[in-house]
């Protein structure tokens, strides 16, 4: 298993001021975003996640993803082996059926690089975050590239995260948040250290759909054992 990086960063555009590069078209496509995901109350979309560690290898991962206001949020891991991420407002879950394991931490004190997303159906100013935002260049499926795609009217925009001083490593060093024609979020490209890359694609998002509330509250079955996020640092990447 690998730790999973955020796609986290989707509201931030919302809040940052844009940075080098086309700064009018980064700022339209962040206040487009703002507009599309302000009123949601809950969310819903399909999602594929692929894993490139730099040298090779690729590990790949789909499911669906679920939000709820306020800052909740669940990752249903379908294929090829089942798995939960739960943001329940209070704890972050991580739950694994085949073994036999869930780890807990508290939401504040969570490492993992998703969680701020879970505030996609909430409030909060994140742009001390992020250093700055600017409009880059759009790849399309042949790999040909350009600040906006004219066959499908998707956007990309950069997001220069800043680095605390107490980080030993600069693990995260650009997100890139790709955008269609509506300005929904369709691609989530996350650079990392030594050329690993985190992709996050999405479809089929459905908006203020109605959602049970069981589903952003775990109760571990009979004989899970729980342990908490330090434990299993150093097992999951």
């Amino acid at each position: 298993m690998y730790t999973f990086r955020v796609i986290a960063l989707l509201l931030w555009f919302a809040a940052l001021p844009a940075g080098a590069g086309d700064a009018s078209n980064a700022s339209a496509v962040r206040r487009a975003l703002e507009a599309r995901y302000r009123h949601a109350a809950t969310l819903k979309a399909t999602f594929y996640e692929q894993y490139r560690d730099g040298k090779g290898g690729i590990l790949a991962e789909s499911g669906t993803v679920y939000f709820s206001r306020p800052g909740r949020m669940r990752w249903e891991y379908e294929s090829p082996e089942k798995k939960l991420f739960l943001v329940d407002g209070t704890n972050v879950w991580f739950y694994v059926p085949a073994d036999r394991t869930a780890s807990r931490s508290k939401l504040k004190e969570s490492s993992d690089w998703r969680t701020p997303l879970a505030l996609l159906t909430g409030k909060a100013d994140l742009s001390h975050l992020c250093r700055k935002i600017e409009a880059v260049e759009t790849k399309g499926a042949t790999g040909a590239s350009s600040a906006a795609n004219p066959t499908t009217g998707n956007v990309t925009l950069r997001c220069s995260p800043r680095v605390s001083a107490a980080d030993s490593e600069d693990l995260l060093r650009e997100v890139d948040f790709e955008t269609d024609a509506d300005a929904r979020l369709v691609r989530v490209l996350i650079h990392e250290a030594g050329n690993a890359e985190t992709e996050f694609r999405f479809r089929n998002w459905e908006e203020n759909v109605v959602l049970p509330e069981a589903i952003f509250h775990f109760a571990p079955p009979s004989g899970v054992a729980i342990v908490d996020e330090a434990t299993l640092a150093g097992a999951i990447h």
